[in-house]
């Protein structure tokens, strides 16, 4: 279930009510335009934000701080009120009788006063009558438009600042550069590997190809967008492609290579083929294969590497999740994950997971990315992706990737690289396996 509401749209709702999240309860399209539905997903929930979306592009609703029900009775609320956007900005109508704010109708979806209602009469229609305990101009509002193609209801949730980091982490500049020194000057444990390769996977749009551009940024000391990253709702990504990384613009090529893939996708036939995922892990897709949904990799293919050796290996998983999208993960998705990883595990890779654009999903990060070992939220994001895919919660790294800024920040620096330190000290588990395995062998004979 996906939000209708634009990032932006949601910080801007929450900004008019405190240090805030959105939860996502009701979507008509999926639920039903009907009074019951929403009653059946909303009652008992609060606070909440009801938000309708018309055929002519306009997007309005309501806040209110009481639980809905279908008393048929009006309920008090002081800190009501109805809200239309204008381009980016809110325009906000707090409501001018306090003691009718809200009205429970049965038949009916979120009923502000007797001035707005959405989903009415359980038809997907707009009831708006201006003047009923909240002022508003109807056509600014809704432009006249009272046919809805959407009304979705979210709960507002409070995020909670820890008393102490559960993560210790120092945000100095002198970590930042101990960091990329140590980066640098790494090196395989295994003699015939001179550069780790990682593999990065996802759904669409959570930022894999945004986390090399990101790294890749610190290293050359401004913001780069060397790989295409974007937003879209299929993968911007369409080839297999090793990103090598350079200590800044003419140095030497880092220790590791950033494998970026086609985006994972719900549908069957769409974003990458989980049978190409063994071919990659096992090193036979060469650079800048072309992905084809529809089809795995073959060995007549062009490029196919028939014996690859221990450094056309993948030595590390990252799977990259969306903070924001991490609870309205689609089951099917989840299936995908979950055979990859299995696929994964039976190859005896190691493998974390990044939490990207964390400061999108809580206000606390996105005041200052120094609180994201302080907020709440995000160690619950943090449980609920090392629950989903079934990795430790020391196997979960948190991350902000640049995506809109045009400097960097120290403090973005030191959690992007300290995922690369984790990456690496992975692969140097995986080598030491190797080694075991052979040592092992040797022995034998």
């Amino acid at each position: 279930m996906n939000p209708m509401l634009t990032n932006s749209q949601q910080k801007t709702i929450c900004s008019k009510v405190g240090r805030v999240k959105l939860k996502l309860l009701y979507k008509a399209s999926i639920h039903g335009f009907t009074g019951g539905a929403f009653h059946q997903q909303c009652d008992t929930r609060c606070p909440t934000v009801s938000v309708g979306y018309n055929t002519s592009g306009y997007v309005f609703g309501g806040y209110t701080k009481q639980p809905f029900n279908q008393s048929g009775q009006y309920v008090g609320d002081d800190q009501a009120f109805l809200f239309t956007f204008s381009g980016e900005n809110l325009l906000k109508y707090p409501v001018t009788s306090p003691n009718y704010a809200v009205k429970m109708i049965a038949n009916s979806g979120p009923y502000f006063g007797e001035a707005l209602a959405l989903v009415n009469g359980s038809k997907a229609v707009v009831y708006s009558s201006p003047g009923n305990y909240y002022n508003f101009n109807a056509a600014e509002m809704h432009g006249n438009d009272l046919n809805l193609t959407e009304c979705e209801v979210y709960q507002v949730e409070e995020t909670t600042e820890l008393e102490s980091p559960w993560r210790t982490i120092i945000w100095k500049s002198e970590k930042r550069k101990e960091l990329m020194e140590n980066i640098m000057s790494y090196k395989p444990t295994v003699s015939s590997v001179s550069q780790v390769r990682v593999l990065l996977i996802g759904p669409v749009g959570a930022g894999k190809s945004s986390f090399f551009n990101s790294i890749n940024s610190v290293f050359r000391g401004h913001v780069t967008s060397q790989a295409i990253a974007g937003c879209s709702t299929t993968s911007l990504t369409t080839q297999f492609r090793t990103y090598s990384l350079k200590a800044g613009r003419e140095g030497k090529p880092l220790p590791i290579l950033l494998c970026d893939t086609m985006g994972l996708e719900e549908s069957t036939g769409a974003g990458l083929d989980i049978d190409d995922i063994s071919n990659i892990l096992k090193g036979h897709l060469p650079d800048r294969y072309q992905f084809n949904p529809s089809a795995p990799l073959h060995s007549d293919a062009q490029g196919y590497r028939k014996s690859p050796g221990l450094k056309d290996k993948i030595h590390c998983v990252a799977y990259v999740i969306d903070a924001c999208k991490v609870s309205i993960m689609p089951t099917k998705l989840e299936e995908k994950l979950d055979a990859i990883r299995r696929k994964v595990n039976l190859m005896g890779i190691p493998q974390l997971a990044l939490l990207t654009k964390v400061d999108q999903a809580c206000p606390l990060v996105t005041e200052d990315v120094r609180n994201i070992y302080n907020s709440g939220y995000i160690k619950e994001m943090m449980q609920e992706v090392s629950a989903r895919l079934g990795v430790p919660l020391s196997c979960v790294v948190p991350v902000k990737n640049y995506s809109e800024e045009l400097e960097l920040d120290v403090n973005c620096d030191i959690l992007l690289l300290s995922s690369v330190i984790q990456m690496l000290r992975f692969a140097d588990n995986y080598f030491d396996d190797i080694s075991d395995r052979f040592s092992n062998t040797d022995t034998k004979e």
